[in-house]
């Protein structure tokens, strides 16, 4: 499993977040493969519900943390007593804030439903309860106040000696072929998706261009025929044409 990892220091990945906030757009709880609760912002798109299965398959029951990349996602878990808390954040590069948060859910989640419940719990049993919670939680994260907050908490120097020993890794090194192809295809499929819409929004939009064109050039001819109507009626003597008739 850890063969082919891309280690690398967090130190040169630690950054202030003064120019920016960073989103965290995806959150769970799990049991290995087994979801107990999960948010998802309504912001969020893509296929990370997807990779975050196959990430779950792939880390180990053993306690520890770490961050995987993949294309645009960045997901950092932390794993404790068995029970993983994940998140998903847009910018790769920073981590401090999310494992704040994975640290405030994991000890949020403890208090409401201890150690033992979760190590039990079917899939998405405790969502009801704790989806909102994450939620919350997820929300003050990523307001402008989140990066202070996690700067003015107590220990936070041994926290972040803690977040530079954790590895950063691609996650496709991880994976097998097989789930790779999946990943590939589920993207693929997305992709024709995209495509089959354009194409449809691209055919909707000629054909009301050409209906646009036609019901101009039908306005255009009928205003044509009605004036060269009134011409020759006023000509022929009005709308009788006597004139012309007599003639």
């Amino acid at each position: 499993f850890h063969r082919g990892f891309r280690t690398k220091q967090s130190q040169s990945r630690l950054e202030t977040f003064k120019n920016s906030t960073m989103t965290i757009v995806y959150a769970l709880v799990s049991r290995q493969k087994t979801v107990l609760a999960e948010y998802t912002a309504t912001s969020a798109t893509g296929n990370f519900p997807t990779v975050t299965r196959v990430l779950l398959a792939k880390i180990p029951p053993q306690d520890g943390k770490m961050t995987y990349v993949y294309d645009n996602y960045t997901f950092h878990y932390i794993v404790e007593a068995g029970i993983c808390f994940l998140c998903m954040s847009d910018e790769p590069n920073k981590h401090r804030v999310p494992y704040a948060f994975l640290t405030d859910m994991k000890e949020q989640f403890v208090a409401k439903f201890g150690t033992e419940t979760p190590q039990t719990a079917i899939a998405f049993s405790l969502n009801d309860q704790f989806c909102n919670i994450i939620a919350e939680r997820m929300e003050f994260y990523n307001s402008d106040s989140a990066d202070l907050t996690v700067d003015n908490i107590g220990g936070v120097k041994a926290q972040i000696e803690e977040v530079k020993g954790v590895m950063v890794q691609n996650i496709e090194k991880v994976l097998e072929r097989g789930e790779k192809i999946e990943l590939l295809v589920d993207k693929t499929d997305r992709l024709n998706q995209q495509a089959f819409k354009f194409e449809s929004s691209s055919r909707t939009l000629r054909r009301s261009l050409w209906w646009k064109k036609m019901r101009c050039y039908i306005f255009v001819s009928a205003m044509a025929l009605i004036i060269i109507y009134f011409g020759a009626a006023s000509a022929c003597g009005g709308i009788h044409f006597d004139k012309c008739r007599k003639s």
